[in-house]
């Protein structure tokens, strides 16, 4: 059986798990032999869990075995990415200066994940702090894409979704401060979600209340990105924007139940001024026109107002250059050359740019908020183009059909960092793949807090592609 295992969900594992057909030990032992045998290739872990990972699964089995109460997830392995705090686990933050750290606490999504029975396998890549849409540092090298050696994994989370789409471990802990979640999962055909803000506590945050970045599940199924929603949520002391938000049903409410009728859903392929493959909008026609099967009404929007990059660039990089301008003049020759050269934009950012583009945050929420007044859902592509090259610089030029732009943020996801200023929920979903053979996403937005339906809308969606039974051939 071995291997098998891990092709299976999160959600499969689970009831084998429950039935005693399948044991903790065994599904472990097989995910800690897939990683030893692909991460030489895919160079997606800073640190494995093994000896570790073992010892849980024992304890796991034990409790299956003698009847003890089990937790949501119980001896299901997970990966976490390697700028979340994990207690007696080292947390690089994808730094040379940071790699012997080990932190003496876990993050709050960790330890619900680990009270409810699951079993840390292994840290992921990240760039520095991810700092970055592309996954690499000076502390290990360049991770490569699930599906193709030669391409990028995306980021920051590409560690996390090289491990998911690869079948190293169902469920993935990422992160997204501009996308890095969603990047990396349209990159390698997975599931990853932005949740609502406050939705899943961001206990490591230093600016709570202006927060835009997300700890994130990343999983291969809709229905396993609802285990960890189930798992990961609730309100906790350390995160503001949790408190007060009620316990939700995301394993029954996210499920694949009814259709889209009386659903309205407004489109955009890309926001003014921006180009998007060939490929991609072949791709995107084609997913509305499932949404349209089930059932939704589709309706194109404009795409004006979107072109937030200066926004969340005058937002990021003062947060960047507050938190990191002490380590970099204390380490900077530890640090990579492109992670310097975004602490030096910020230089050029005024308190009265910052509270500009905090204005022009508010704004944009509003507009945002406007247009789910009178729809359910926004959808365009993920990206703009599939995964970049594997020696691609976030300060290089990036290539759309043969058309060649400066800048990689704004013409590569141009449609991801708006709603991690607005704080709606956002996920990408695999809807097919291009000519290069690389996998193509699709980005679906709810109502603000409205997770639960965004997730069954994604279910339904997912349930009409047939793209779940598809593998990376390299991986197989």
């Amino acid at each position: 059986m071995s291997e098998e295992l891990c092709f299976l969900s999160a959600t499969e594992l689970r009831a084998r798990i429950l039935a005693k057909d399948v044991s903790p030990v065994e599904i472990t032992r097989a995910v800690l032999a897939r990683a030893e045998r692909l991460h030489p290739e895919l160079n997606c872990f800073i640190t494995l869990c093994g000896d570790q990972a073992m010892a849980d699964a024992g304890k796991a089995e034990h409790a299956v075995m003698t009847g003890a109460p089990l937790g949501l997830l119980h001896g299901i392995p997970f990966t976490v990415k390697d700028i979340v705090n994990t207690k007696g686990v080292r947390t690089t933050f994808g730094a040379v200066p940071y790699k012997t750290n080990v932190p003496d606490h876990d993050a709050v999504c960790v330890a619900r994940l680990r009270a409810q029975g699951a079993i840390l396998v292994g840290k992921t890549t990240t760039p520095e702090f991810g700092s970055k849409c592309l996954t690499d540092s000076p502390l290990f090298g360049r991770t490569r894409n699930a599906w193709s050696r030669a391409r990028s994994s995306g980021g920051s989370s590409g560690g996390a979704a090289v491990a998911v789409a690869s079948g190293i471990a169902p469920l993935a802990v990422a992160t997204d401060g501009g996308g890095s979640t969603r990047i990396p999962a349209s990159c390698n055909g997975v599931v990853g979600l932005k949740q609502s803000n406050g939705m899943i506590p961001h206990s490591q945050v230093q600016d709570a209340f202006g927060n835009q970045t997300y700890v994130t599940p990343m999983t291969r199924t809709v229905a396993d990105t609802a285990l960890m929603m189930q798992a990961m949520t609730g309100e906790d002391a350390s995160d503001p924007w949790s408190i007060g938000i009620p316990t939700q049903d995301f394993i029954g409410g996210a499920a694949a139940h009814g259709d889209l009728r009386g659903r309205k859903i407004l489109f955009c392929l890309a926001p003014s001024g921006r180009s998007v493959a060939a490929d991609v909008a072949k791709a995107f026609k084609a997913s509305l026109a499932k949404l349209e099967s089930l059932g939704a009404e589709v309706e194109e929007m404009p795409g004006d107002g979107f072109d937030v990059e200066p926004i969340w660039r005058a937002i990021n990089h003062t947060i960047w250059r507050t938190r990191f301008e002490k380590l970099a003049a204390d380490h900077g020759d530890q640090l990579s050359a492109t992670f310097l050269k975004q602490l030096a934009l910020a230089e050029k950012v005024s308190g009265v740019d910052f509270q500009q583009a905090m204005f022009d945050r508010t704004s944009l929420f509003r507009r945002v908020q406007s247009l789910l007044q009178g729809a359910d859902v926004l959808a365009m592509p993920t990206l703009s183009r599939t995964a970049l090259p594997i020696d691609q610089e976030l300060f290089g030029t990036i290539d759309i059909d043969g058309q060649v732009f400066n800048e990689v943020r704004s013409n590569w996801f141009p449609w991801t960092m708006p709603f991690n200023m607005t704080g709606h929920p956002a996920v990408s979903l695999p809807c097919g793949f291009a000519s290069d053979g690389l996998p193509i996403g699709i980005q679906l937005v709810g109502r603000f807090r409205g997770d639960v339906e965004l997730l069954r809308v994604s279910a339904l969606f997912e349930a009409s592609q047939d793209l779940l039974g598809r593998w990376p051939d390299s991986t197989l």
